[in-house]
């Protein structure tokens, strides 16, 4: 009896679990699909669908696991993904949330480079995202008001993110920027004793869109250091291990070795790379399978992506199950605060730079207030607002 209780307590367990898992995967397939926009705006679409639809944590647990990822370097949506499947479901979770987040985006990533080698050029797609760029800001947005109420609840959390917003626009570092909010946060804590601290959410600038370059010859630039697959990985492996920063960082990063060090490729080449790993949906670092194809075509770009992406699963994986103990660390709990108030001023300057791209005349204003009335009044999924602003998009080519 006793062994037949156990045996179906670990068959429901198991059932469970295969439950969460093909949850975890059909979400972040979705949103490897659809998330346009950059870290930021993964990050509101991650929160719609966690905390406000699924309520799989709070807002404050949310918005610790994202500072989190400021900590470490890589992808931060992408670790986003991955702290989440690891919370919901243990290190299978972690595997498969972080996996099926990136595979949709390097698949449609694979397309354009195939596009690129095969035509010398990268379809067009001004008219998609003149339509979703708008709905984009609405979804950012509306999470960073959510995000803002949870995590900046008193007066002092305001003023540092106020500080770290002026900073981060008058060009301070972001590393810098968030060091100086942690020891900043760490000083008033001890100063003024155990007191409800502040959290908030943190996303690395990378949204813009860098322009193309134009019809580069897609053939690699004749190499003055001998070119192998396994020297790709190894780069690749580097660049995701040490990278902290924007979409442009990876494009100053990238652009002094495979440019100048080693001639695997063009300027050109590397502009136009940039360019799809922004306006494709997902991570921004699918700028790696971009690469790759060019120059190893399918398998460069398995490489290239396994290399890029491998070590935020580990830095999440060291990093993850030490963010419960921080917060029963008054000092770390504090330098957390810190972290998350900063978050939200990078979110904010983020915000503010995507809309004086997006919002450009009266229709795409027009768009981005409808988005944010049917978000906040009516609930209705940001899947469905970003399909319809990339309809709107390419009919008004036509009209």
């Amino acid at each position: 009896m006793g062994e037949g209780l156990a045996s179906d307590g670990a068959r429901a367990s198991g059932q469970a679990r295969g439950a969460a898992l093909r949850e975890l995967a059909w979400l972040f397939l979705r949103l490897g699909t659809t998330a346009f926009g950059g870290p930021a705006a993964h990050v509101a679409m991650m929160e719609d669908e966690v905390v406000r639809r699924r309520g799989w944590m709070t807002r404050e647990d949310f918005l610790d696991l994202y500072g989190a990822t400021n900590l470490i370097p890589g992808p931060s949506s992408t670790e986003l993904a991955i702290h989440i499947g690891h919370r919901q479901a243990g290190w299978a979770g972690l595997l498969v949330a972080g996996s099926c987040f990136i595979f949709p985006a390097a698949l449609i990533t694979l397309g354009f480079a195939w596009g690129y080698v095969r035509f010398g050029a990268v379809p067009e797609m001004s008219a998609l995202l003149y339509g979703v760029k708008p709905v984009i800001i609405a979804v950012v947005v509306q999470a960073l008001w959510s995000l803002g109420r949870a995590g900046l609840r008193s007066t002092p959390s305001l003023v540092l993110a106020a500080l770290c917003a002026g900073a981060i626009l008058l060009g301070v570092h972001e590393l810098a920027v968030l060091a100086g909010a942690g020891a900043l946060a760490v000083a008033h804590r001890l100063a003024a004793g155990p007191s409800a601290g502040a959290a908030a959410a943190v996303p690395l600038a990378g949204g813009a869109a860098v322009p193309l370059a134009g019809g580069a010859a897609a053939t690699a630039a004749v190499a003055s250091a001998p070119f192998g697959l396994l020297p790709l990985f190894l780069f690749f492996l580097k660049v995701g291990s040490v990278l902290f920063g924007s979409g442009y960082v990876l494009l100053a990063f990238l652009r002094a070795d495979l440019v100048e060090r080693y001639r695997w490729m063009t300027e050109a080449q590397l502009l136009d790379a940039v360019a799809v790993g922004q306006v494709t949906p997902g991570p921004v670092f699918t700028t790696a399978t971009f690469i790759g194809y060019l120059l190893g075509r399918v398998p460069g770009a398995l490489v290239a992506t396994v290399g890029i992406f491998v070590p935020a699963f580990f830095f999440v994986a060291l990093s993850g199950p030490l963010v419960p103990r921080l917060r029963r660390s008054a000092v770390a709990s504090a330098f957390l605060d810190g972290v998350n108030a900063t978050s939200l001023a990078l979110m904010a300057v983020v915000s503010y730079r995507l809309a004086r791209a997006a919002v450009v005349d009266w229709l795409t204003a027009a768009l981005a207030l409808l988005a944010a009335l049917l978000l906040v009044r009516y609930r209705v999924s940001s899947l469905w607002l970003i399909l319809a602003g990339a309809a709107l998009g390419i009919a008004s080519v036509h009209l």
